[in-house]
């Protein structure tokens, strides 16, 4: 098994403190200059997976790119070895990228300290999940999971993939199935403001599919003060965006900075319509996820 590092850590530390963001850097003699995006800046995945710079400064084209949609872009392909799950049981979820002929890719960039980013969210946006995978020497991906209730489930690889030389940096996606008597639950009113484990977190901002608009996300802890946000996979917070309908998948991330104790983050929205947004942050060393819902006129 052969994972490329070809990004370097953020070098956060203190909250008031501002770093400069850290060259990238390249382990073993396999590097490739010339390939490496610069991932300290803010920015977001397009539907092929590539990554696009955003902020006041280079706005977005109307309407942001989405991935996830389809098993195969880029030349590679997802190939699920399992997508049938029980209720509430812990199982293996395995599966492999495979490229030209079928061969499993089995060299990856690690972007964002991870080699693959695994999101799992039922159709009705409930149930999100952002986890890890491990990859075997042959290309096999594997992970223990959990799905609690019956329906229809969307997973999302979001990866860097590694081809002849050749980055690709794509999201796919496939479902996994659990059998059982499954009503859909209503997407919850727009709100700013969530509770996630005696925590308030809220957002400011409002996007849209013209430009590129900022929004800042906040997170207090129950003493009503500013929490002490640890870097999670080399920044302050990670924001998973997904469209009610068609589960479209756009992942953002934000400033390497807080401003004013705040998380920044560049986002357009690819479409009007009724979003899910997921923001994940780490404090004390505990992963936490808050959840909004989004309209878009």
């Amino acid at each position: 098994m052969l994972i490329v590092v070809l990004f370097a850590g953020y070098g956060l530390g203190r909250l008031n403190e501002s770093p400069a963001p850290t060259a990238a850097a390249t382990a073993g003699p396999t590097a490739m200059p010339g390939m490496v995006m610069d991932e300290s800046q803010p920015h977001a995945h397009n539907a092929d997976g590539t990554s696009v710079q955003s902020g006041a400064a280079t706005p977005m084209a109307m309407g942001a790119a989405v991935g996830g949609l389809s098993l195969s872009s880029g030349g590679l392909t997802l190939v699920p070895e399992t997508t049938s799950f029980t209720a509430g049981k812990a199982q293996r979820l395995t599966f492999r990228v495979t490229g030209a002929g079928g061969a499993p890719v089995t060299t990856y960039a690690v972007v964002h300290d991870k080699p693959l980013h695994l999101i799992v969210v039922r159709r009705d946006l409930t149930g999100f999940q952002h986890l890890h995978p491990t990859m075997a020497a042959d290309g096999t991906w594997g992970i223990d999971l959990t799905l609690a209730q019956p329906g229809i489930y969307r997973m999302v690889a979001d990866f860097t993939a590694i081809v002849g030389g050749q980055q690709i940096a794509t999201t796919l996606g496939g479902d996994l199935t659990v059998a059982g008597d499954y009503t859909p639950v209503a997407l919850p009113a727009a709100q700013r403001t969530d509770k996630s484990s005696g925590f308030t977190v809220a957002y400011e901002g409002t996007p849209d599919t013209k430009a590129t608009q900022p929004v800042l996300v906040s997170v207090t802890g129950a003493d009503g003060r500013p929490a002490k946000l640890d870097p999670y996979l080399g920044t302050f917070g990670h924001l998973v965006v997904m469209r009610e309908g068609d589960v479209a998948y756009l992942h953002v991330h934000p400033e390497t900075t807080l401003v004013d104790g705040k998380v920044k983050f560049w986002l357009t929205a690819p479409s009007s319509g009724n979003y899910r947004m997921f923001f994940d942050f780490q404090v004390a060393g505990q992963v936490h996820t808050a959840a909004w819902s989004l309209t878009v006129e």
